[in-house]
Parts: structure tokens; C-alpha cells; sequence
């Protein structure tokens, strides 16, 4: 399958997830509010979605998928030597992070001395906080296996499920939920408390049903998998090597996010503005940046296990000119109308229309920083498949430094001014993102690995002028959304998916008028093209 096939299989399926993820978001923010309860629930969710984006999202599978990929290409007996690999890394994977399950929870009041220090005062609101965080804690062992499983299938070209996967989690958090917010009253704490619990719960549920569903994946696209005394084989070993620094290289911007929401602890209610700003921001990088990024690893990995630099190359600029296309217009329009948008979608029950300003401050600044948390997804696979884990990892840790610096900064600098603080996170991590970019470029750069040829320059030159048409429009209409939500009936939703879809109409013609895109190339990117070739078995 061809780059642009695999991502849209990536990208639709991740759609649907985000669709029912927003829903679930909808649901949450309407019964928890951005009070203190709040706060403890998407406290406790910082570790299954850093995880979740460590591993599922494509840290560990850019470290595993070129060592399976390998594995694979042999001989006829490819398939066993693969199955062995996989086998082995899983019996390791599991009996680590049962183990980092069993530590954390034990550890977690002192660990979120450090990440929930702004309630440690509190304590009804943190020992709840603690609570919660120890029982989503399962869902880092299952998301790591669920990665393993994810990174068989796609090393196979099988995207559908693992895409799919993560579907489940948002079906089991409106499932706990709901109940709670039709018959419950959204403004009483205990409701609130009890309502957060069945979320924690649902998470772990969620994590063994996916790790499951993949696994049988797994065994219908012929691999088979096996269970066994945990070894520190030299495949293990050598799968660490690669996996650790990966992890950390790919998960850069996950860790920025964890450490601002730290130091927003230390303001009431920022914790639940930085997440719900999150949620929004996330659809953009969660659609383009990791589906692009897991279609394009085993492109590059057989491009350079063949020696193929021009393939490579080749690749790459599909994959910027690709993501870029749909992600500029989405950030500008999250810097273009970021109230609009937390209004019409988010102010409901116990989310108010002042928490959806104070969340808009956010999201505006996350916006900007968009392009760069997906070109990372983009390039940091350039490394990955050769094998090269290290110095991604040593630019993410940079932008880390950078982050928690400029972001203490503008933190307290902020607060100093009468302002809130948590603004100042937000910048702190889009800089810190675009340094990590910079950093990846002018690396692969210098090297020769990678320059964007003029063709591709100019194609980024003219989608940037599509976007600044539709980012005009969409801004105007913000200014004058009384008016319009007025002219539909009252309905916020309704006027916001209204200039939304009037947005991606004005880009659309825009983007074709300007030869940004073709209808030629659209076609002849969904050709399906030859493949490598695979093991036996059923589709995934």
C-alpha cells in the first residue's frame, strides 16, 4: 500500500476514535467541571495517555517495527525467526511492567508529591488524586503489550485494527460515565468523586480488552505469539537499546505536557484548562502527525535496509508535503478562533463559559505549536529506521530542558503580572517542540539523509497561502459569532460546525486554485502499490 493509502486507513479510523474520544470528553467535562475533582481525574489520566502516546502511538513500535521488519525479509523461515523475536519481547515487556505497575502504585503519594503538588495541602482532593492514578496504573502493561501486537501488524501493512484499537477506551469511559451525568447531579462533589472512580476504573478495563483484540489480530495475520520465562536475550537486549532512547525521542512532547500540568497543579483548575485545550490540539497531531508516522516508519525501514536513499528522500517529502496539508489549516484555525470553539463545543453543565476563555488562552498557543509536534511523528522516523534511537532522544531532552525552564519562567512571570500561569506552559511547549524540529532537520540536513527539494518548498509555500485565505475567513466569522450563533437558531454547536465546515470548504478551493493539490495526485496517491512481501496468513 502506498504512503498516502496507509495513512488514510490511520487517519480515518483514528477519526472515528477522536469522535467518539470528543464525545467522552463532552461527557467528562460536563459532569467533573475544572474544579478540584477535575483536576485529580486528569491528574490520574497523565499517566494511560502518556503511556498510551509512549507506546501505542508509535515511541515503541518505531524501535520494534525495523527489528521485526528485518526479521520478516529472511528466508523461509522469516516467520518463525520473527514470531521468536516478538515472543521474546513480549515475555520481557510483561514481566517489566507488571513490575513498574506494582512499584508505581506503592510509590504513587510520593510520587505525586512532585506531580500534584499544588494540593498536597488538600488531602481529600489529593489522597483522591493518588487513588485514582493507582488504579489506571494496569493500563500501562497493557499498552505496552497492545504496542507490541500493533507494531506485528503494522510491520505486516496492516493498520486497520491497531488504528481501531484505541476506540475501545473511549467506549468504556462513556460507558462509566454517562450514567452518572443523566442521573446524577453534575454539581454534587460525591457524584462528581464516584463518577471519576468508574472513569479510573474503565481505563484499566479498557487497556486488557485492547491488549486482547490485538493479540487476536496478531494470531490472524499469521503471527504466533507466544507467552514464556521472561529472558534478557540478545534481540531483547538490543530491542531496549533502541526502544528506551525511541521512547523518549518520541514521546518529547508527551513529557513536556506531563511536566507543565505539574506546575499547573500549583493553580486551581489550570490542570483541567491545559487537558481540555489538549483534547483539541491532540485531533490534529492524533490524526496526521502519528498516522502519518506509523504508515511512513516501514517505508523508510525497507528503504534503508535496501540501501535506497532517493526512496527515502522520496518518502519524506511525501510525508511533510502530506502532513502539512491538513495541518496548518487545523492550527491556524485553533489560533484563529479558539474561544469559538471551546464555547460551542465544550460550556456545558458544570464547564463554564469562563473556563472555556481561560481554556481558549491555552489552545491558542498550543495551536501554533501544532506543525511541529507532527513534523516531529515525521522525521524522528528518518532515525528510527536506522536504528538510530539516541540522538532523537537527546534533541526531545533538550526541548524538555528548555520547556521546564522557559516554562517556570513564564509560569511565575505571569503570575507575577496578575495574569494565570498556566499561559506560559502552553508557550513553553510549542517553543520547545519547534526547537526539537530544528534540531531533527538540521540534522538529517547536514548529513544528507534529507532536504526538501524546490517542488516541495513550493507546495508548503502555497498550502501556507490556502491556509492564510480559510485561516481570514474562519477569524472573521469568530468575530461575529454572537451573530451567527443567533442566526442558527441559538445553537453554539450548530454555528461552530457551520464556519468549520465553511473553513475547510474556502481551503479546499483554495488549496486546488493554488495547485497546493491536484485531483491527478489525490488519484494517483490512492493507487495501491506493491507491497513487501508477508507471511502467510488472514487479513487484519
Amino acid at each position: 500500500m502506498s504512503l498516502v493509502r496507509n495513512t488514510l486507513v490511520q487517519t480515518g479510523l483514528t477519526l472515528v476514535s477522536r469522535i467518539m474520544g470528543f464525545a467522552r470528553d463532552l461527557a467528562i467535562s460536563a459532569m467533573l467541571g475544572a474544579g478540584p475533582v477535575a483536576d485529580a481525574f486528569y491528574a490520574a489520566l497523565r499517566f494511560p495517555n502518556l503511556f498510551r502516546r509512549f507506546f501505542a502511538e508509535g515511541a515503541f513500535s518505531q524501535a520494534f517495527v525495523p527489528l521485526y521488519t528485518k526479521a520478516l525479509a529472511g528466508d523461509d523461515g522469516a516467520r518463525h525467526e520473527s514470531d521468536r523475536v516478538a515472543s521474546e519481547a513480549l515475555s520481557f515487556l510483561l514481566a517489566v511492567t507488571a513490575a513498574v505497575v506494582i512499584v508505581a502504585q506503592v510509590a504513587m503519594p510520593w510520587i505525586y508529591i512532585g506531580l500534584f503538588n499544588g494540593y498536597v495541602n488538600n488531602s481529600a482532593v489529593f489522597g483522591f488524586a493518588v487513588l485514582l492514578a493507582q488504579v489506571t496504573m494496569p493500563y500501562l502493561t497493557c499498552m505496552t503489550l497492545a504496542a507490541l501486537f500493533s507494531g506485528v501488524l503494522n510491520a505486516k501493512g496492516r493498520f486497520a485494527l491497531s488504528a481501531a484499537a484505541p476506540t475501545i477506551l473511549n467506549a468504556c469511559l462513556l460507558l462509566a460515565v454517562t450514567p452518572f451525568l443523566v442521573l446524577g447531579d453534575v454539581r454534587d462533589p460525591e457524584t462528581q468523586r464516584a463518577a471519576a472512580l468508574a472513569a479510573a476504573a474503565a481505563v484499566t478495563l479498557a487497556g486488557v480488552i485492547q491488549a486482547g483484540a490485538l493479540w487476536w489480530g496478531c494470531a490472524r495475520s499469521g503471527a504466533r505469539l507466544r507467552l514464556g520465562v521472561p529472558k534478557l536475550t540478545p534481540d531483547v537486549r538490543k530491542l531496549f537499546a533502541l526502544a528506551i532512547p525511541g521512547a523518549i525521542a518520541g514521546s518529547g512532547t508527551q513529557i513536556n505536557i506531563m511536566v507543565s500540568q505539574a506546575l499547573a497543579s500549583l493553580e486551581p483548575g489550570a490542570i483541567s484548562y491545559l487537558y481540555s485545550a489538549d483534547r483539541l490540539y491532540q485531533l490534529p497531531l492524533g490524526l496526521i502527525g502519528v498516522a502519518v508516522g506509523l504508515a511512513l516508519l516501514p517505508r523508510l525501514a525497507r528503504a534503508a535496509a535496501a540501501g535506497d536513499d532517493a526512496q527515502g528522500r522520496a518518502a519524506l517529502d511525501e510525508a511533510v508535503a502530506l502532513s502539512m496539508a491538513f495541518t496548518m489549516p487545523a492550527a491556524a484555525a485553533l489560533m484563529a478562533m479558539p474561544y469559538f470553539l471551546m464555547n460551542g463545543f465544550w460550556v456545558r453543565g458544570a464547564f463554564t463559559a469562563e473556563d472555556a476563555r481561560l481554556t481558549a488562552q491555552a489552545l491558542f498557543h498550543f495551536g501554533w505549536g501544532v506543525p511541529a509536534f507532527v513534523l516531529i511523528k515525521v522525521f524522528a522516523p528518518a532515525f528510527f529506521a536506522r536504528e538510530d534511537t539516541v540522538r532523537p532522544m537527546r534533541f526531545a531532552l533538550v526541548g524538555v530542558v528548555v520547556n521546564i525552564g522557559l516554562g517556570v519562567a513564564l509560569f511565575f512571570a505571569l503570575q507575577a503580572m496578575g495574569a494565570r500561569g498556566f499561559v506560559g506552559l502552553a508557550i513553553a511547549t510549542s517553543v520547545a517542540a519547534w526547537l526539537n524540529v530544528v534540531l531533527l532537520v538540521s540534522t538529517l540536513a547536514r548529513e544528507g539523509h534529507y532536504r526538501p527539494t524546490a517542488a516541495a518548498m513550493g507546495r508548503l509555500v502555497r498550502i501556507g497561502l490556502a491556509t492564510a485565505l480559510m485561516a481570514a475567513a474562519v477569524g472573521g466569522a469568530a468575530l461575529v459569532q454572537d451573530r451567527i450563533i443567533a442566526a442558527t437558531f441559538g445553537s453554539k454547536e450548530i454555528a461552530v460546525a457551520l464556519v468549520s465546515l465553511a473553513g475547510v470548504l474556502i481551503y479546499a478551493a483554495a488549496a486546488l486554485a493554488l495547485r497546493a493539490v491536484s485531483l491527478s495526485e489525490v488519484r494517483g496517491a490512492l493507487k495501491r502499490e506493491k507491497g513487501p512481501a508477508l507471511p502467510s496468513g488472514d487479513d487484519g
